[in-house]
């Protein structure tokens, strides 16, 4: 008996799921804010924003540029932000990442992180501003929520590549 011969098709499954780990590891990190948790004032990192700066950063081709779009939406739907922020300032960090990247010739993890840092601390104050009245005094938490934030980049980023390179073997 002979083998079966191999289609065109055979791999599709697997290149699919291979392209999808992306995304769906920004939406499972979007869906954190959802878990319920008592806390007395909100510290809890963006962890959608975190991980696609962790994607992005680490591997620069995998997200396309329009990519933001999407995520974003979804991430509006489950944050509690107005509609269109996340879609706006996540679109708006993904520019920036890109006129960088095509001004610097080479990057390290610091530089990264940095990089990370002004896209976090960029994201959280302009969703300040956009669903909190001004008058509101909410700095001090807002600063907490950015330093927790940039501190826990690393591990997103980790996370992307770990799961980078477990998708490149399968």
């Amino acid at each position: 008996m002979s083998a079966p011969l191999k289609g065109a098709y055979d791999d599709e499954p697997a290149v699919g799921w291979r392209k999808a780990v992306p995304a769906a590891t920004i939406m499972l990190g979007s869906l954190v804010t959802i878990w319920p948790m008592i806390a007395s004032f909100p510290f809890l990192p963006p962890f959608g924003l975190l991980l696609l700066l962790g994607w992005r950063l680490a591997r620069p081709g995998v997200l396309s540029i329009w990519a933001p779009l999407p995520l974003g939406f979804f991430d509006d739907l489950f944050s509690g932000q107005p509609m269109g922020s996340a879609i706006l300032l996540w679109q708006l960090c993904f520019i920036g990442i890109d006129l960088i990247d095509h001004r610097l010739v080479f990057r390290d993890f610091w530089q990264d992180w940095l990089i990370a840092s002004g896209s976090i601390a960029f994201c959280l104050i302009a969703g300040r501003l956009v669903a909190t009245p001004l008058g509101a005094h909410v700095d001090t938490v807002l600063l907490l929520q950015v330093m927790v934030s940039v501190m826990l980049f690393p591990v997103a980023a980790r996370l992307a590549v770990w799961l980078d390179r477990r998708r490149a073997v399968e």
